[in-house]
């Protein structure tokens, strides 16, 4: 029975790969095959967690083969072959960004990738707008006697490319474990009470951070407890109008007809709120009934 494997390459690129009779663990250095040849890359998950991994990526899982194969574990040799090929890429960075500057595209180049069989080279760019490189790739095609595969790529995926330290001080999570870039809007700050200052809440790349998205959950469900701000309530000292929740000490602000302001506990106002409720008559019924 076949396999099933989730497959790193450099940077944030990865592919799913069927396997049979290997003893292959996460970490393993592994040759695949790829289009018109071989390449090497890193085992990060095997069986089911591959597989779901493949499917809430879109990795084209319909099937239930993918359709290239793990050949073997590389050797050592095959190895240092590819780090060899990693130290090149420096070089062939620089050429490429000195072609796109003889052809005046508006393209930056971010990154090039060796094939670790060098039948394929491909470079990652950025751009604003649309780019006409057909003369550009055949520059290159030229110059690293290769098949030439250009990729635009985003500011956001160009940070999880190139790595770098956050406003926490920490590696960048796109570059590191984050498995891949979701959406993040403007939303998320707002629920959580943040700055909107664009500086204060956006990445490396510009855009806006990743990890706003982790706590995100749980501000939602704290203030699911709390009455809604600006909502007005009856309480022990008549019609209270809600002005702040503190979801951190379980504190609500309140202020009442006159103009008087109280802060006062959440399980204190919850009180107060069940109280008044059971001295209400519900509706429909009489006093004495």
């Amino acid at each position: 029975m076949a396999g099933f494997a989730e497959i790193r390459f450099k940077g944030t690129r990865k592919g799913y790969f069927s396997y049979s009779q290997l003893d292959l663990r996460p970490g393993h250095a592994v040759v695949v095959e790829a289009d018109r040849g071989e390449d090497l890359g890193n085992v990060s998950a095997l069986g089911i967690i591959a597989e779901r991994k493949c499917s809430s990526s879109g990795g084209g899982c319909a099937t239930p083969t993918p359709e290239h194969r793990v050949l073997r574990v590389a050797r050592p040799d095959e190895v240092s072959r590819i780090t060899t090929l990693r130290e090149d890429e420096l070089r062939v960075r620089e050429g490429a960004r000195k072609l796109v500057l003889k052809h005046s595209l508006k393209m930056k180049v971010t990154e090039a990738e060796w094939q670790f069989d060098r039948n394929k080279l491909i470079i990652y760019f950025t751009a604003d707008k649309r780019v006409d490189f057909r003369n550009l790739v055949r520059d290159l095609a030229k110059t690293f006697r290769t098949r030439i595969e250009l990729k635009q790529i985003g500011v956001r995926d160009e940070a999880a490319l190139l790595g770098g330290i956050g406003r926490c001080g920490r590696e960048l999570c796109c570059s590191t474990w984050l498995p891949e870039l979701k959406p993040v809007s403007l939303q998320l700050a707002k629920d959580q009470r943040l700055s909107l200052n664009p500086a204060q809440i956006s990445g490396c790349c510009g855009r806006l951070m990743c990890c706003l998205m982790y706590e995100h959950r749980t501000y939602v469900e704290a203030r699911r407890r709390f009455p809604r701000e600006g909502r007005r309530i009856k309480t022990s000292r008549g019609d209270e109008k809600v002005l702040v929740v503190d979801i951190w000490s379980d504190m609500v602000s309140l202020r009442d007809s006159e103009g008087e302001s109280r802060s006062i506990s959440l399980d204190e106002l919850k009180l107060e709120i069940d109280q008044i409720r059971a001295r209400t008559p519900k509706a429909g019924k009489k006093d004495g009934s």
